[in-house]
């Protein structure tokens, strides 16, 4: 099992451990130039910088994008580690500086590498970094979590977890690893939140609404389509991507989409509000769906909005 071990400062440290029960966290950042892969939901772990040489904590890799600030900000909030959009900024510009960003490319997004499940160690919990990390790293490392020093570390981290942490062993994604020196293995189990799911249903159907094909990212929203109020799971199978009209109808139960795909309007819209005739041409339409079947709209959430939301 390959992990990363990501450098961070002791500032996006402490901001986050003292919120509560975060499910999800947007690592970004200042340049979207490189971009970072790693293995659906395998271990990141964070590591201070000198004087601390320290691990003190870790997550779960979900994705990764390019975003603009106004939309990472949106979707995470103080879960980028800042009180507000404009401290985020500020931070942005500072680290811009010292790494001689070059603004006028063409694009002024950020990276967002999306973590999930993210737990922190109190001080004196922290762990040793590995004692073959290279000096001269600037912003991260993968590591073999099944042997070595990297073995070491992540049975440490399990080990803290496993003590008292927030990992909610319910949900549906396991990651398991033998530690006899820990004792028995630690399940870890994590999952999509708001904000990751949001952006993973954006980057499933290519930034484009299901719909109508609209692509400007500002009147786009990830629908869920059974509501996560109703047992409805962040899950891109559960979401569909829509222009945030007809998302808003979507909702209140005057537009739905078939188990085949297909976008029917209720007769409702017309009867309720006298109106509707924007929205009458795309009766029975065919929705699009993301290229990557795993992705596709699975038909029973689309029968549960039919059934229980839809306005006949």
């Amino acid at each position: 099992m390959i992990g990363t071990i990501a450098i961070t400062d002791e500032t996006w440290y402490a901001f986050l451990a003292g919120q509560s029960e975060l499910q999800e966290i947007n690592f970004w950042t200042p340049s979207a130039r490189r971009s970072f892969r790693g293995d659906p939901f395998s271990p990141f772990l964070f590591k201070l910088r000198a004087p601390h040489n320290a691990i003190c904590g870790f997550a779960f890799f979900a994705q990764y994008s390019r975003l603009p600030v106004w939309l990472a900000w949106e979707s995470f909030g103080i879960a980028n580690g800042c009180l507000s959009q404009a401290e985020m900024q500020a931070r942005i510009d500072r680290l811009r500086q010292g790494i001689r960003y070059e603004a006028g490319n063409g694009s002024d997004d950020i990276g967002c590498i999306q973590l999930v499940t993210p737990t922190f160690f109190a001080r004196p919990d922290w762990i040793p970094q590995p004692s073959d990390w290279h000096r001269r790293t600037q912003s991260y490392e993968r590591y073999d979590l099944e042997s070595g020093e990297g073995q070491r570390v992540w049975a440490a981290c399990l080990e803290r977890a496993n003590a008292g942490s927030r990992v909610n062993p319910q949900n549906s994604v396991g990651t398991a690893l033998p530690a006899p020196r820990y004792g028995p293995a630690t399940l870890i189990a994590p999952r999509l939140g708001q904000g990751t799911f949001r952006i993973a249903v954006l980057e499933a159907y290519d930034r484009s609404c299901a719909v109508t094909e609209e692509h400007s990212l500002p009147a786009l929203e990830a629908a869920h389509i059974q509501p996560y109020a109703d047992e409805g799971p962040h899950e891109v199978r559960n979401g569909l991507l829509f222009r945030a009209d007809i998302h808003r109808l979507f909702d209140k139960g005057y537009v739905t989409v078939t188990p085949e795909l297909h976008l029917e309007v209720s007769p409702r819209l017309k009867n309720e509000f006298h109106n509707g005739r924007s929205y009458y041409p795309l009766h029975g339409s065919q929705v699009r769906s993301p290229s990557l079947t795993r992705f596709r709209a699975a038909p029973e959430f689309l029968a549960w909005h039919n059934e229980n939301v839809f306005r006949l």
